[in-house]
């Protein structure tokens, strides 16, 4: 049982409920990895917190990053609001976002909601759970992968019962949660009984990326890279890894093109490959979904 479904237990034995939308005397940081090569990684920060600052919801809403600026830790020293809500924008609960940058933020987390939540000074900082690993990414996967056959219906639209749909991930064998939120996408999608069969496919772990075509049961097939951003490893390793000759993608990188055409034919099977999900207009709300959750986490009992 991960810390969200620890604190949701806890929110019914209490009887307690989802609090308003009422966020004026609070500053809301949203989160990237960032990177110093590539500036398409950051876009999805940037689109969401430019919605949330719309909205009007908090006192105030900042884009921050681990690798570029405005670096995270800058950001945190300007704020003074007395509630500061940090969601990490990643898909997993991996090694950066659940342990190299929670440590650098003064957390010590632990297997309650309250280790997520300390006092810094006259502010409350709550570091909330990753958007990847919300309940709402599963209706992101599957509008992302609709929204591609749809937009490129050729020959002609494929029925869902008659494609399998690959979710691909980045996977690493040292962090086992790299690929949970994508088995755990896997399975839902799969109960759900909508398409002919749904698989894993990774970078760096089995099942591999290159081999999704002897996964697939179908002819047709979707992939929907479970990233964050159209950043290098959706744009340039994953149409590689797929068959795509390196030449040629970077060549379209270079022109401004998408590095895949949809759909594209390999090894008998028709495919499509969608956009990275972090630019899903819906990730807002999932967003606001991680700061209602963490609103509710009591303080721990010693702040230091």
């Amino acid at each position: 049982m991960d810390f969200c479904e620890v604190a949701t237990c806890a929110l019914l034995r209490y009887g307690l409920r989802v609090p308003e939308l009422d966020f004026n005397d609070a500053a809301l940081v949203v989160l990237g990895h960032g990177s110093t090569v590539n500036a398409a990684s950051s876009a999805p920060v940037f689109q969401h917190s430019a919605e949330l600052r719309r909205r009007r919801i908090f006192a105030s809403v900042h884009e921050a990053f681990w690798k570029q600026d405005p670096k995270i830790l800058d950001v945190l020293r300007e704020l003074t609001a007395p509630r500061v809500f940090i969601v990490p924008f990643f898909i997993s609960e991996g090694y950066f976002a659940e342990n190299v940058i929670p440590r650098a933020l003064g957390f010590e987390l632990g297997e309650v909601p309250a280790s997520r939540v300390r006092q810094q000074g006259s502010s409350r900082w709550h570091y909330c759970g990753p958007v990847g690993t919300h309940e709402r990414m599963t209706s992101v996967l599957l509008e992302r992968a609709r929204g591609v056959v749809s937009q490129f219906p050729f020959p002609r639209l494929p029925k869902p019962g008659d494609v399998t749909l690959i979710i691909a991930g980045h996977g690493t064998e040292q962090d086992e949660a790299s690929r949970k939120s994508v088995e755990a996408q896997v399975e839902r999608i799969r109960e759900l009984g909508e398409y002919a069969d749904v698989q894993p496919a990774f970078m760096e772990e089995e099942p591999r990326i290159a081999g999704c075509y002897r996964l697939a049961r179908t002819r047709h097939v979707v992939v929907v890279p479970f990233f964050i951003s159209d950043g290098m490893h959706t744009q340039e390793d994953i149409p590689v890894l797929l068959g795509e000759p390196a030449r040629m993608v970077k060549e379209r990188m270079a022109a401004g093109q998408p590095t895949w055409r949809n759909p594209t034919e390999r090894e008998g099977k028709l495919i499509w490959y969608a956009p990275a999900v972090g630019s899903e207009p819906v990730m807002a709300e999932v967003i606001l979904e991680r700061v209602r959750e963490a609103a509710q986490w009591p303080a721990p009992v010693d702040n230091g």
